[in-house]
């Protein structure tokens, strides 16, 4: 049982006597699943396992970048580029904020009966925020490894807020600096890089918000990875289950939250709850402190971050109880995922 540290390829498997390769992880780039299948070792991955931790690091980084810059984003037009497991979560996390939305996923589109579905070219004229939700796919009739390239950006709207929390190598991160210096990009949120672990500190320098391929760092994203697994392989070598997942849970670091909304708005009221839930911007922080000028160092420091990332539980593990709160406050805080009052 593997994560995306581990390479499960020939050179690691060659000789071996391994019959099941698993792994925590939604993406499969460290799998050579080809070479598996021939020498008939079976494999797992744990599709959709973190999607609503990373849709979860989605909101908090825009109603950061709303507050630190006074924008609202109810009204404000998000194009969301891939649908599947996180990025549909994005999408009704981002229509319970008022945002209107336009979505972009041609696998998805092709096989779906559902109009909605836009040309890239008209998501990225058309949004004021892009945000990439793509697997990471090198050919076929959809390629996503640098689909964000110089011809993405230019057809940007000028002063477009663009967010990447997918893989690093699906932006073509030169050509996104380039666009930034233009201003047809006018804010950064950069969780996920290229190269990784040796993360370019042009691109830190350039980023509002950055952190190190944390965004489905959360507890519950990385326990449901591994109970995937678990099955997976107890079901191989059928082995009776017998692990208690809901003993693995820790509590919560606040399960109760009150907060009075008298003659507030509802984002202040939303970044403040979540914030005290998931603070963004100490993973901001923490990877400034890591961009040391040594390459070798600054990559150990990343994947130290990683390893050592503190236990951040999802929002539904928190009961917050509004005071003074509007319809649509009450509305929106459950839409985010949080358990209300009793």
């Amino acid at each position: 049982v593997i994560r995306s540290k581990t390479k499960a390829t020939r050179e690691l498997l060659h000789g071996t006597p391994v019959q099941f390769v698993g792994t925590a992880t939604a993406g499969t780039d460290h799998i050579d699943a080809e070479w598996l299948q021939q020498r008939g070792i079976y494999w797992s991955a744990s599709p959709g396992c973190n999607a609503n931790s990373v849709s979860e690091y989605l909101v908090a980084a825009l109603l950061t970048l709303g507050r630190r810059h006074g924008f609202d984003l109810e009204g404000k037009t998000i194009g969301v580029i891939g649908c599947g497991n996180v990025g549909s979560l994005v999408v009704r996390k981002c229509h319970a904020l008022g945002m209107n939305v336009l979505r972009n996923d041609p696998p998805l589109a092709a096989t779906s009966t559902d109009p909605d579905f836009q040309p890239l070219e008209t998501v990225l004229a058309e949004s004021d925020i892009v945000t990439l939700h793509v697997p990471l796919v090198k050919d076929g009739p959809w390629p996503t490894d640098r689909i964000a390239d110089y011809r993405f950006f230019e057809q940007l709207k000028p002063g477009t807020v663009f967010i990447n929390a997918s893989r690093g190598s699906v932006c073509d991160y030169d050509a996104l600096l380039d666009a930034k210096q233009a201003g047809a990009v006018s804010r950064m949120v950069i969780d996920v890089w290229s190269p990784e672990p040796a993360f370019r500190s042009d691109v830190l320098k350039m980023a509002d918000l950055a952190s190190p391929h944390i965004a489905g760092h959360s507890y519950e994203g990385k326990l449901n990875g591994t109970v995937a697994c678990y099955n997976e392989l107890c079901n191989f070598f059928e082995i009776s289950k017998e692990w208690n997942v809901a003993a693995s849970l820790p509590e919560p670091e606040v399960p109760v939250l009150g907060i009075d909304c008298a003659h507030r708005d509802d984002e202040d009221v939303l970044h403040e709850i979540i914030k005290s839930i998931y603070d963004i911007e100490t993973d901001d922080r923490l990877i400034r402190e890591a961009a040391v000028p040594d390459e070798i160092d600054r990559a150990r420091n990343f994947d130290t971050l990683r390893k050592t990332y503190r236990v951040r539980r999802e929002f539904s593990n928190t009961v917050v109880d509004l005071q003074n709160a509007s319809e649509s406050q009450h509305r929106k805080v459950k839409a985010m995922g949080f358990k209300g009052s009793p």
